[in-house]
Order: structure tokens, then C-alpha cells, then sequence
């Protein structure tokens, strides 16, 4: 291997992805258009261009000028299963195999720019940023990747998203660095470091997870992120949710799903709407364990009046009565 090939910055930025300059920027196809793909598509339809082939294959991919729609000169998309399969591991390998593809098609990229995946349908955010840097690693132990690289940005649009992952990415790689041959994440690591590196993505979706039903909604975002998502990391469980916009076609497939196979199901029911009733409802037919949030009782409505309800007062209380609800349901399923 070209011992000569500089180090690697891996970076989180905040920003509109469309607004921000790299040599490429990497997209996904998931079998139809969502989010920033779907928005990418519409300008360039809308300025006169060409957009059927921009919906490759799982496996394949296109690569094509922006036209001026995005300050990116250039386009990656890479086509992936459709999002009710589109899971950890297949981050893992989305974002390898667009490294791949530019050393393929775009050997001189020096700065690429990606987007965090998963986490707008329902994935654990820090299990799907982990499983998208692990694969970004993979490329680069394999060698599959443009040798003119020096900078991978991550372009999140939501600033306190951004400065959590930017958190991770700080425990992940201190610095930011990655030496080209990718030998510098193994050194100086923990084993147990490397093994979290080898093993995300691929084993994400047999772990226990727990799935949370809740409003989204801005005012709920601190609750979710340190009042629920903290004591469900710190009890050893990836932490799932969608959001309710979603609840059509492949997504709802895949929350029936994911509900069915966790250990327990939260649930917010302040100022719950029809939603998040509806996971709760499809939790206890499943017969699935649930544990009911509320801030005021006043917002419960009449069918779980009846039920057991954790009432909360702040997110500390309820990061508080979370964690000791979860260490007492998971001392009375060891004891049975």
C-alpha cells in the first residue's frame, strides 16, 4: 500500500447540506426519494435535467454533476435497500461502499461530504453514527477509497444533533484522524475500543433495544435525548424511535417490527397524539412490557388512566425514575 497517503480528517459540521462546498456529496437511494435525496431530485427536475437515473440498485450507483443545485460540483448516489431494510449494518455498508465507488469514479476527491443516516425513521442515533464511521474505516483498511482524500464531512442540519455526535466522534477518534492505511484507529485503542469498532453495524440489530413512543416535537427533543435515551444506554439497550410523520408504507412496517422484537416499549404520553397511542396499543398486543410516561396526568387520555404511569417533574427526575424502573425490571426478568 502507498505508505505516502495522509491522514484522514473525519469531521461533524452544521449546516444545509445543499449550501455546503465538497468535491462530492455522497447520497443515499433507498429505493425511492426521502429527505435531502428527495429535495436534491426535485431542483435538478425542476431546472430541466435528466433525474431517471438516479435511482440505482442496491449495489450500484451514480455519479453526476450537480448542475449548480447544490455548491457540491458533483453527486454521488448510491443505491440501498429500501428503508424498512435498511438497518445498521446496511449503514455500515452504505458508507463503505461509497467510498469505494469514488475511488472508482472520482480518484482526485479531496473532500467528501456525507449525512447522517437512520436517525429521522427511528434508528439508535449513536449506534447508526458508530456503523456509518465503521464502515468509512473499512474502506480505508481495505484501501477502496479516492488516495487524494483528506477530509469526510459529516453536514447535520440540526446544531444540537451535530454537537452530540460531535461527541462521539471525539470518543471514536480523538483528534479526528485516521492515518490512510487505517492503522492508527487500532493503535493506542482500548481492546474493547477495536472490538466496538469491528462488531458495530453487524450486531447492532441482535441486541436488546428498547423502542420509545413519544411526540416529536421540539420541546420533547431534551426529554427524549438525556431524560429517556441516558438511562437506556446506561441499562445496556440500543434506543429506538420514529418519528410519527413516518407512519406510512415501509416505516410502518419496520416500527411493527422493531416494537415486536424489544424488551420493552417507553412511552411519553405528554401531549401525546393518536401516534404514540397507536405503539402502545400495538405493544400490549404484542405483549410486550411498557413503561408510561406523563408530566401532567392531565394529559393522560381514558384508556390508560387505569395503567401504572411514571409521573416526572423535570428531565432529571424522570432520567432518575427511568433508571431505577429499568434496573428493577431487569433484576425481576433475571430472577424468574
Amino acid at each position: 500500500m502507498n505508505l505516502s497517503i495522509p491522514s484522514i480528517n473525519i469531521r461533524i459540521d452544521t449546516g444545509d447540506a445543499t449550501e455546503y462546498y465538497v468535491d462530492v456529496l455522497v447520497l443515499k437511494y433507498a429505493q425511492s426519494s426521502y429527505g435531502l435525496d428527495l429535495e436534491i431530485v426535485r431542483r435538478l427536475k425542476g431546472a430541466g435535467f435528466e433525474v431517471d437515473k438516479l435511482a440505482p440498485s442496491p449495489g450500484q450507483f451514480e455519479i453526476i454533476p450537480s448542475h449548480g443545485v447544490t455548491l457540491a460540483p458533483d453527486l454521488l448516489f448510491v443505491g440501498v435497500n429500501s428503508l424498512r431494510d435498511f438497518g445498521y449494518k446496511e449503514i455500515r455498508r452504505f458508507s463503505r461502499f461509497a467510498l469505494s465507488a469514488l475511488k472508482e469514479v472520482a480518484p482526485d476527491s479531496k473532500h467528501i461530504g456525507i449525512t447522517l443516516h437512520g436517525v429521522n425513521y427511528g434508528l439508535d442515533e449513536a449506534e447508526a453514527f458508530e456503523a456509518e464511521v465503521a464502515g468509512l474505516i473499512d474502506a480505508l483498511q481495505e484501501d477502496s477509497f479516492p488516495h487524494s482524500l483528506e477530509l469526510i464531512t459529516f453536514i447535520e442540519r440540526n446544531e444540537t444533533r451535530a454537537d452530540r455526535v460531535r461527541k462521539l466522534l471525539n470518543r471514536m477518534l480523538p483528534g479526528g484522524y485516521i492515518e490512510g492505511n487505517a492503522k492508527s484507529i487500532q493503535q493506542g485503542q482500548s481492546t474493547e475500543f477495536n472490538e466496538r469498532i469491528r462488531s458495530v453495524g453487524y450486531t447492532s440489530e441482535s441486541k436488546p433495544h428498547i423502542f420509545v413512543a413519544m411526540p416529536f416535537a421540539e420541546e420533547m427533543e431534551d426529554v427524549f435525548h438525556y431524560g429517556i435515551t441516558t438511562p437506556v444506554k446506561e441499562a445496556g439497550f440500543i434506543c429506538e424511535r420514529a418519528d410519527q410523520s413516518s407512519f406510512t408504507g415501509d416505516i410502518l412496517e419496520w416500527v411493527k417490527k422493531r416494537i415486536r422484537t424489544s424488551s420493552l416499549l417507553v412511552a411519553d404520553l405528554t401531549n401525546a397524539n393518536q401516534n404514540v397511542y397507536l405503539e402502545v396499543g400495538y405493544a400490549w398486543g404484542c405483549g410486550v412490557p411498557t413503561v408510561l410516561l406523563v408530566k401532567n396526568p392531565d394529559h393522560l387520555k381514558f384508556d390508560v388512566k387505569g395503567q401504572r404511569c411514571l409521573v416526572y417533574k423535570n428531565i432529571k427526575n424522570l432520567e432518575e425514575q427511568l433508571k431505577n424502573e429499568l434496573i428493577n425490571l431487569t433484576n425481576n426478568s433475571s430472577g424468574q
